[in-house]
């Protein structure tokens, strides 16, 4: 039975390349002269923190950050912006988490999209991926088209089509 998995991913390498972009950039920049600016990155928990001065360089490294991600070819709508934090004294911070996976309500409305648009196609959540199987390829290119019209708030990829 021929078969497909809807799948979100970031290609990593290209997310450590535009975070060294960034940061080389953040330093050489005069307006973040004698300032500890910087971006790092915590692989274990797909973490970006952004460091600086005021709330307003952590925008600016937002900013600086999101133009390296897209010039590498990272679909920013992966990145869950996390709430502006005070640290010691005039130091500010904030948490920028890079989702991977389709989590299970995003799924569960994937899977509620295929069986409302009345296709031939089973969804079932495998881990953090959606398998969609059908009788017939056209089918599944069918569901393919719907899923990319209808999911536009984060990056869906489609991989494994097997017949």
């Amino acid at each position: 039975m021929p078969s497909f998995d809807i799948v979100s991913e970031v290609n990593q390498v290209e997310v450590n390349n535009a975070l060294d972009q960034a940061n080389k950039e953040i330093t050489n920049r005069f307006d973040f002269k004698g300032s500890d600016a910087r971006v790092e990155w915590n692989e274990k928990e797909k973490t970006l923190t952004l460091f600086a001065d005021d709330e307003f360089k952590v925008e600016q490294v937002r900013d600086v950050l999101i133009g390296k991600l897209t010039k590498r070819g990272v679909d920013i709508r992966c990145l869950e912006n996390g709430d502006l934090q005070k640290v010691s004294g005039n130091k500010s911070k904030q948490v920028v988490k890079v989702r991977t996976g389709i989590e299970a309500p995003r799924a569960k409305e994937i899977i509620k999209l295929l069986k409302d648009s009345k296709m031939k196609v089973q969804g079932s959540i495998q881990g953090d991926a959606v398998r969609v199987s059908g009788a017939k390829r056209d089918t599944l290119q069918e569901a393919i088209a719907l899923v990319k019209k209808s999911i536009t708030d984060y990056p869906v990829q489609f991989e494994n089509f097997r017949e």
